[in-house]
């Protein structure tokens, strides 16, 4: 089972510092077997195929300021309904043409929260379109600052390539010139590569409808990956949203516009909008309020032994790793859920 967990116990406290429960985490393979429930299952999104018609600037900083390889973003929204742990994901954009895949310098995901959530809300224009000196509104964009993080800087995320097609063609681009009515760049061709990234430290994410933020650094910076677009609305082999959430369009910004985003649709090229190419994958975590039967629980050891057995079942199956499992039931023995307050 758990490699590092194996070797340790998890230790549920109260607010009052008493200790509630002990999880052996090297019995979790009978208490797994004891328990055929489970308040758990995968989750899986899928923004569908590149469609062609545009390509965005994403890559991250440290850079300068200003000028034309300064750090850029690039977001597209997608909905939990669950408490849930993302483990992978997948985004599909051009590296350019002659540029071996080898020459990638740094990937980045970063998650967003939906305006006005992380925002100075104090510097907009406030309802109703909460416009600034430099975006004519921040309705359903991402918010000012990242919800979280993670980087191969920081060892908490790694990659693979796949080259898809050595030429593709997006019909136009957005990378440099992020101004309102810009009206975009034109066509753009490049290799058509898959980036597919495990989170080893899985993003650990509320219910709540977040925007998907991917960044690549190439070693020459004037070259620049650029994220394919995705119908808009998801078609198949896409998966729609669920009942009673919109499918926001497509935001961006570089370090010039930062704080504010604009929308690559509507303010950018104007009379469209757009998605992008993208996939996660990870697992539905039991409610912090309570167990899926109903009730709340009885203490917070209740609820980090439920997660443990959960997350034990998901790596025997090889969904996901032991590390991934590791930092999973860390978490939840982190957090306050089930704790008496």
């Amino acid at each position: 089972m758990f490699s590092k967990l194996m070797r340790k116990t998890v230790s549920a406290t109260t607010n009052s510092g008493k200790t509630l429960a002990h999880v052996s985490l090297s019995s979790l393979t009978v208490l797994v077997l004891l328990t055929s429930q489970t308040a758990a299952q995968s989750f899986f999104f899928s923004t569908g195929n590149p469609d062609g018609r545009i390509a965005t600037g994403s890559r991250p900083g440290p850079g300068p300021g200003s000028g034309p390889n300064q750090e850029t973003e690039s977001a597209d929204d997608f909905v939990l309904t669950a408490q849930t742990a993302i483990t992978s994901a997948s985004f599909t954009g051009l590296v350019p043409s002659g540029v071996s895949l080898g020459n990638v310098s740094e990937v980045r995901v970063e998650i967003y929260r939906v305006f006005p959530k992380d925002s100075d809300v104090g510097r907009t224009s406030g309802p109703p379109t909460f416009s600034t000196s430099q975006v004519p509104t921040r309705v359903n964009s991402p918010s000012d600052v990242e919800f979280f993080d993670r980087d191969t800087a920081d060892g908490n995320l790694t990659f693979t390539t796949t080259l898809l097609a050595s030429n593709f063609t997006a019909l136009k681009n957005v990378d440099t010139g992020i101004h309102v009515m810009a009206g975009g760049d034109g066509p753009v061709t490049g290799q058509e590569v898959r980036f597919d990234v495990t989170f080893t430290n899985p993003f650990e994410l509320p219910a709540d409808h977040y925007f998907f933020v991917p960044q690549v650094l190439l070693s020459n910076p004037n070259n620049h990956f650029l994220w394919l677009s995705a119908p808009r609305p998801i078609v198949a082999p896409g998966t729609p949203f669920p009942a009673g959430f919109t499918d926001l369009q497509e935001w961006i910004r570089n370090a010039d516009l930062d704080p504010d985003w604009l929308r690559v649709g509507t303010d950018i090229v104007g009379g469209t909008t757009f998605n992008a190419t993208f996939s996660e994958a990870g697992i539905e975590l039991p409610s912090c309020s309570g167990p899926a039967s109903g009730g709340t629980w009885r203490n917070h050891g209740q609820y980090v032994s439920t997660v443990a057995k959960l997350v034990a079942s998901f790596v025997q199956q090889g969904f996901i790793t032991d590390d991934q499992a590791d930092a999973i039931v860390s978490f939840a023995a982190e957090s306050d859920c089930g704790a008496k307050k």
